[in-house]
């Protein structure tokens, strides 16, 4: 039973403090849409998600509208294309891009996610088509989402494929130069993806989902500053500990908020409710920062010294409180460090708070990896493959999901700033170390082996 106090909390929250349903996210399987003919496969692909979706929108806006809390995001994730696709040549996977793209136009969701490929341990015929696609899909699309996984804790980490995925970002990045490189910001590279994200770039519907399932992505990060800020007013003696407790009981309330509208959607969609994704994800909005907790904590800025210790403070609080709102808890579940995306972040990297390596070395602790981090235009396919590679082996060897969303921004160099707007933000340009170099490790290609712990039977 909530007391008095409780709810006036949670309204102070939905007024002043950036509280928002940050996505629900309709998975629709598409496995049944698989064939050898292109116009076959197209029209499946686009009358099933057309069906399944065309009433997403209007439902979340309505009982975002009945409970005064917003859905800011409607988004639809699909089986992935690799697999659907696979019979396909790259050039037909690329007019598979579009007919998704038109079909998220026509029920007017904001992005579609699942243009993707699973290659931790090697590349199928389909899967490389994909991939060879991705370019090309990204630059032709506004609204197609697309994510690689290349390693995983049980496979290892297949080189070969993030050789691949440095030249492929590249080509991205060139594709849409006049916009600085934005199609990169519509790729991840993964280790260890899970199978029901509801955040984009790397939403999917995993293999063993059913067939429409409805995933939703809650967020406030505002909302855990605030009610840090309060508390440290009200006690400024307060230690970690308490600080922890208080985040684990603003993560319960956030995700409960979040469960209300997300079981209320799927119920009036009439297909089953999947799983709430505790991350906080910041936005480019003032007040609505992952980077401000780290100064409310006590930090100068994200970046100094503390950051880390601080980060992982933050996370298990979130997954904590989160965990015990809801039983159905998936996706990444922690917090989001997109440097682009979050204000405060990308002031820190302005200032020259926090850096590349920092960035890499925080991820071992967030959700997420090297996440809308701008690097130059110049940096080698060779560099951006090194980059992957070490955010792949931070989740391989410590058995999490990590990504990267590197953007070399063509034409610009390190300190310039880059501009991809809206929800994407802008950001300083980070300077990479031998970013011109050569690299003979990452050219060796070949599997690097799954370490111990993977063998868990």
């Amino acid at each position: 039973m909530l007391t008095d106090r409780e709810i006036i909390s949670t309204l102070e929250m939905l007024e002043n403090e950036n509280l928002d349903v940050r996505t629900v996210t309709l998975g629709i399987s598409l496995m049944d849409c698989a064939g050898f003919s292109l116009g076959r496969v197209r029209d499946k692909i686009y009358s099933k998600i057309a069906h399944l979706a065309h009433n997403l929108v209007p439902v979340c806006d309505r009982i975002g509208q009945k409970y005064g809390i917003p859905v800011v995001n409607k988004r639809i994730a699909v089986s992935p294309i690799a697999v659907v696709a696979a019979a396909l040549s790259s050039s037909q996977q690329v007019e598979i891009s579009k007919a998704l793209n038109a079909v998220a136009q026509e029920v007017d969701v904001d992005f579609i996610g699942g243009f993707s490929a699973l290659v931790q341990k090697g590349v199928a015929r389909g899967d490389r088509a994909l991939i060879e696609a991705i370019p090309h899909a990204l630059a032709a699309t506004e609204r197609v989402c697309a994510s690689v996984n290349v390693a995983t804790t049980r496979a290892g980490i297949n080189m070969d494929a993030v050789l691949l995925m440095g030249q492929i970002i590249k080509k991205a990045a060139g594709l849409t130069a006049d916009k600085d490189g934005i199609g990169c910001a519509k790729l991840c590279v993964f280790a260890n993806i899970p199978q029901d994200i509801p955040f984009m770039a790397g939403a999917y519907l995993g293999i063993g989902e059913a067939d429409a399932v409805i995933n939703l992505g809650v967020s406030g990060p505002g909302v855990v500053k605030k009610a840090i800020d309060r508390a440290l007013e009200a006690n400024p003696d307060m230690d970690l500990g308490q600080i922890s407790e208080l985040i684990k009981k603003t993560a319960y309330k956030v995700t409960r908020v979040g469960e209300l509208i997300g079981r209320e959607v799927a119920d009036n969609l009439r297909i089953p409710f999947g799983v709430v994704d505790l991350s906080l994800a910041p936005t480019p909005n003032v007040g609505d920062s992952v980077g401000e907790i780290f100064q409310s904590l006590g930090l100068l800025s994200i970046g100094v010294p503390g950051t880390t210790a601080a980060l992982a403070l933050l996370n298990d609080a979130v997954k904590k409180g989160g965990a015990f709102a809801s039983s159905r808890v998936g996706g990444l579940s922690g917090a989001f460090i997109p440097v682009s995306e979050d204000l405060n972040i990308s002031e820190a990297v302005r200032k020259g708070y926090i850096g590349l390596d920092k960035l890499e070395a925080i991820t071992s602790v967030c959700s997420v990896g090297l996440d809308m981090v701008a690097i130059p235009g110049d940096t080698s396919e060779e560099c951006i493959s090194a980059i992957i590679a070490d955010e792949m082996a931070i989740g391989v060897i410590n058995n999490k999901t990590t990504a990267t969303r590197l953007i070399p921004v063509p034409g610009k160099a390190a300190g310039e700033s880059a501009f991809f707007g809206g929800l994407l933000g802008q950001s300083t340009i980070l300077p990479v170390n031998n970013g011109q170099g050569q690299n003979d490790f990452i050219r060796r290609g070949g599997l690097i082996p799954a370490p111990i712990q993977s063998l868990r039977n």
